[in-house]
């Protein structure tokens, strides 16, 4: 059998080649060989255009960063200047106005009442009206224990103005404090955020909240004025280690929050001083501390 012929004579680029010499054609190249030859021209390629397009990407960052205008770096001098320029071309909400708002959504007005046989209601005058503070999430209220002690039936009024029905579930005489659990409460309850009494100065800005005579909520800014005080209600044991404010408050303040700027609680503002026999505020307010609070009604320390 004649067996194929490997080389050929024919020319190359139009030259004769000599004889003996040849040239494997593509095509005669076996197929698995011609298959990997064009794999690896197609990678090269593909190689390459990736390394044009990185290329061509670097070049356009740096021009960018190039044409982009030199940054400079603010003085101190024009961060004074621009604060200065805002405080006097904006009108900014006040400290005690910020502290006030932080705190609302967590102050009820206590109220005790009572019913007369005919089953009237006898008016706030009689037992009076109070303030409290939620203090946790499942609706927790710390008040005075004066503002609830004598009333048979305590009614409390959240921010968003459900009212609910309220038991005294611990109480502490020597500190004037109460703990009252109200029988519902309004689904989005934010209780108050606790702070602490242990870094205060006299000279620290401070507000109350409340419902003095029995009004809407009510809120008075003041300083501390002194610190670790004494003082001597008409009834029960002397108070101690009291914290003396001088802003506003008069009775209804009673079981309310004395908050700092940041709006968190400090105190349970407890009572008032007046030499006279007038029940009103002449400048000198006292709360228990918020650590003293939660000592005195078995909680952990705030």
């Amino acid at each position: 059998m004649k067996r194929a012929a490997l080389y050929s004579r024919r020319s190359v680029s139009g030259q004769n080649m000599p004889e003996g010499s040849a040239v494997v054609e593509a095509s005669e190249m076996p197929r698995g060989q011609a298959f990997k030859v064009s794999r690896l021209r197609r990678r090269y390629e593909r190689l390459g255009w990736l390394a044009l397009g990185a290329l061509l990407s670097l070049s356009m960052l740096l021009v960018y960063d190039y044409v982009q205008p030199a940054r400079t770096e603010l003085t101190q001098e024009q961060i004074d200047a621009a604060v200065l320029h805002t405080l006097a071309t904006k009108e900014l909400p006040a400290r005690a106005a910020r502290a006030a708002a932080l705190i609302a959504p967590s102050i009820v007005r206590i109220r005790g009442d009572i019913l007369e046989a005919k089953g009237t209601q006898v008016g706030d005058d009689d037992f009076g009206v109070g303030t409290g503070v939620v203090i946790k999430d499942d609706g927790t209220i710390l008040t005075n224990l004066h503002v609830v002690a004598s009333a048979p039936r305590l009614v409390v009024t959240f921010a968003d103005g459900l009212e609910s029905p309220a038991v005294i579930v611990s109480a502490q005489r020597d500190k004037d404090l109460a703990v009252l659990k109200p029988l519902n409460i309004p689904d989005d309850l934010q209780p108050a955020t606790l702070g602490s009494s242990q870094n205060l100065s006299p000279g620290d800005d401070v507000v109350a909240v409340g419902f003095p005579f029995g009004l809407g909520a009510s809120v008075s800014a003041g300083v501390i004025s002194g610190l670790n005080r004494t003082f001597k209600p008409a009834e029960g044991p002397p108070l101690t280690g009291l914290i003396q404010f001088d802003a506003a408050a008069n009775p209804g303040n009673s079981g309310g929050p004395l908050i700092n700027m940041a709006g968190e609680v400090l105190g349970i503002v407890t009572a008032i001083l007046n030499p006279t026999s007038v029940r009103t505020f002449i400048g000198i307010g006292f709360a228990i501390t918020i650590e003293s609070a939660g000592t005195a009604l078995g909680m952990p320390p705030f």
